[in-house]
């Protein structure tokens, strides 16, 4: 007898079962033969004979006999007999199966006549759920020939919607009343899920023959529109221009998918819709952004050059790295470079610069201020699901520029912040990274628009606040504060002018003195740039534009002397060197993030313990280098080290009201303690700066360039550095330089023989 396994199809005693022949090939390794006995079994999950195992079977089979088989149909019968209990399952290497089996008994609890009249209701409710198919006349032929309940649900077993263990269960069914029962209750649900799917297909075709005409109709309209649009170009609706728009942006692949889904969105909804507002503010926007890349143009470094200088005095190293910039533009035949990050004090033209380059490239110039930033939305926009959503600074820039390659100035880099609604820095990321911008996906668009082509610069003024991640994607170029005579340049050149400008006087209305700017610049403006100096002429310029309108047949004058009544308040008191020198007392110099200043180191014992207290609103580094000064001193002075003892220590940096901090001042310290040690006195015309360690070694510091210049403005006349931080002398001015000594240091020990304060401590 042949084993068949089957998955899937209804088992039931008496019936005629219909199975593909490939299937009973598959599942017994051989093919039919009429008149062959056969004991059907139930997988309980679908496998191939390969992985048939003793427990993949149900524990109760059927037996049959195969009574016809149609090779040419692929398709034979098989009768079903008795059922059988699988008492023993015996799985062979070969995959064949052998059984151990007992004959089941059925409990006859059916009465003929009953099962009768059920089966002519259930035939009865098979043919009016097949009313009006085609297949209707073959089903009352096929019902014609059923005879029993269990070949009704034997021939159902293909398309009823059961799982195995359902079918399985009218086959483990001892009562024939309970068989019959199941099989109607199966039968009766699919044929009702027959009907519903038919009714519900019947409804889909004829929404589809409504779609179909609408769709008709709808190509009928837009060809008339667009007859009318030729005849009456100005009377074109929204969503008419709308359309022309996005074929006209040049928008492709994804961009362009999702305008026109909008756009049919828009349409069906009808303009009086809730979200038609938003639909159309989106078409509206990406509609008026540029898809089309620039056409790279060839660039006259000659006159690019002409305009950096036209517009900003000095910058010298500044203007030399972004002429190489466009040089490599020109050779590459591309839009942008290296993302330029511009670092220095305020009013030292970083933000204006960008402007003289994109009058340089001759391309379009934006400016998005990011200071004070904490969403990330800010830079990659909102999601079109929430109310109000708008694009991020990045694509509303590329809008109002209306080109693809404008120059764009990202101002305050250094001043994102961070909060519960992300982090715009690192959004940043992509927005800066040559190697993925050009697919840059703003939340509000859900589309990639290409970045590439933008020549990103971006303004900071300090490097500290800046993610590393987000500092590494840039070049960082640095503003050095201005030296006096630039910013004499400048305000004669530049702030003048642009002063007079904005009050409507001219230079035969008003004059002013070398001296007065000399003395704007010295004693009015303590900073690296000119911004501070830029307001001061705008005031005197303002007073002078009263003046004018009182007297109009004088010519206004200003000079050192009446500089005071134009500004109407009094010279700023600058830190200059004090006139006597004191021991314990040691110039230092620091810098700010407005330029350098000069700063002092200011020593002192008082009766008792050995407490060392540190005041002037320090940081946590710079009272580590107090320690270490104080170590340090100790150890170069081991005679005069009972005086740490029996004395206590206190050192301060006046100004207190301002926070310091840096490592920088080390050696001031450590000279300051020095002269207080040996009661010798150090001219305040000397300046230091630089970082010391416990072994004496002057480490190399940070700010030389404005340090020097803080210190020649202050009236010192010889500066101690590292020896290191020498290659930063190529920064400084020449002017500062000339007017310094500048002594480079390796040991502590170096600045105290040069001033006179190491001593033998035998």
């Amino acid at each position: 007898m042949t084993v068949v396994p089957v998955y899937n199809i209804v088992l039931v005693p008496d019936a005629n079962m219909y199975l593909r022949t490939e299937t009973y090939q598959n599942m017994t390794g051989k093919s039919p033969k009429i008149g062959e006995r056969v004991m059907m079994i139930a997988l309980r999950e679908r496998k191939t004979r390969d992985q048939f195992a003793e427990d993949s079977f149900y524990p109760i089979g059927v037996t049959g006999e195969v009574i016809e088989h149609s090779p040419e149909n692929g398709f034979l019968v098989i009768h079903t007999g008795e059922r059988r209990n699988l008492d023993q399952v015996t799985v062979y290497s070969d995959h064949s199966i052998e059984l151990g089996v007992s004959r089941r008994e059925a409990i006859d609890d059916l009465d003929p006549e009953l099962e009768k009249e059920h089966l002519m209701k259930l035939k009865q409710e098979m043919i009016r759920a097949a009313a009006g198919q085609p297949w209707e006349s073959g089903i009352r032929t096929y019902l014609a020939q059923i005879n029993s309940m269990n070949e009704a649900i034997a021939m159902m077993s293909p398309w009823i919607m059961e799982g195995a263990k359902e079918r399985y269960e009218l086959l483990a069914a001892d009562s024939n009343r309970e068989r019959m029962e199941l099989a109607e209750k199966i039968a009766y649900q699919n044929v009702e899920m027959n009907r519903i799917n038919t009714e519900a297909k019947n409804a889909q075709e004829e929404d589809y023959q409504k779609l179909y005409r609408e769709q008709a109709i709808k190509k009928q309209i837009d060809y008339l529109q667009k007859e009318l649009d030729q005849m009456h170009p100005d009377s074109v609706s929204d969503l008419r221009r709308l359309e022309l728009a996005i074929d006209r942006s040049g928008m492709q692949g994804d961009a362009q998918k999702e305008a026109k889904k909008v756009l049919n969105r828009l349409k069906q909804e009808g303009q009086n819709s809730q979200e038609s507002g938003m639909l159309y503010d989106y078409l509206d926007f990406v509609t008026s952004l540029s898809w089309k890349r620039e056409k790279a143009a060839d660039i006259d470094l000659n006159k690019a050059r002409r305009i950096l200088d036209e517009d900003h005095y000095g910058l010298k190293k500044v203007k030399e790295r972004i002429i190489q910039q466009i040089a490599v533009m020109n050779l590459k035949k591309q839009q942008a470079g290296s993302i330029l990050l511009f670092v220095g004090a305020p009013g030292t033209g970083k933000t204006s610069i960008g402007k003289s380059i994109a009058r340089a490239l001759d391309r379009e110039y934006v400016r998005v201020s990011l200071g004070g930033v904490r969403d990330e939305a800010d830079i990659r926009g909102h999601r079109r699901t929430y109310l109000g959503a708008m694009p991020g600074r990045i694509m509303d820039g590329i809008s109002k520029s209306g080109v693809s390659n404008p120059v764009m100035v990202l101002d305050e880099i250094d001043k994102l912040g961070q909060s519960y609604n992300g982090d715009p820095a690192s959004a940043l990321l992509e927005v800066l990274d040559p190697e993925q911008n050009n697919t840059f996906t703003d939340h509000y668009m859900n589309v990639p628009y290409d970045l590439s082509d933008v020549f990103f610069i971006c303004t900071a003024n300090s490097l500290d606040t800046i993610p590393g991640p987000l500092l590494n994607r840039m070049e960082v170029i640095s503003f050095q504060g201005y030296t006096p005579i630039e910013k004499y340049a400048i305000a004669r050149e530049h702030l003048f002018a642009k002063s007079l400008d904005k009050v409507g006087l001219s230079r035969d209305q008003i004059s002013i003195s070398d001296d007065a700017i000399h003395a704007l610049i010295e004693d009015y403006t303590r900073e690296g740039g000119v911004r501070g100096l830029k307001k001061h002429m705008d005031t005197i310029c303002r007073a002078a534009a009263v003046r004018h309108l009182e007297e109009p047949d004088q010519m206004v004058e200003v000079t050192g002397e009446n500089l005071p009544d134009f500004l109407d308040m009094n010279p700023m008191i600058h830190n200059r060197v004090r006139d006597s020198a004191n021991p314990g007392v040691i110039t230092g110099l620091a810098w700010t993030p407005v330029g350098g200043t000069i700063l002092y180191i200011e020593t002192m014992f008082t009766k008792g313990s050995g407490k060392v207290q540190v005041t002037g609103q320090l940081g946590d580094v710079m009272k580590e280098s107090a320690q270490i000064a104080v170590s340090l001193v100790k150890n170069l002075y081991p005679k005069q080290s009972r005086l740490f003892e029996e004395n206590d220590l206190h050192i301060h940096v006046p100004d207190g009201a301002t926070p310091k901090d840096g490592p920088s001042a080390g050696i001031t310290l450590v000279t300051a303690l020095s002269s207080l040690l040996t009661g010798r006195s150090v001219s305040p015309h000397y300046a230091m700066t630089g970082e010391v360690s416990l072994q004496g070694n002057v480490n190399p510091i940070g700010g030389l360039p404005e340090k020097l210049m803080a210190a020649q403005r202050a009236g010192v006349e010889t500066v101690f550095i590292p020896r290191d931080s020498e290659q930063d002398l190529r920064d400084v001015a020449d002017e500062v330089k000339d007017q310094l000594q500048i002594i480079p240091v390796e040991k502590i020990s170096d600045v105290l023989r040069q001033l006179d304060l190491l001593v033998e401590s035998a």
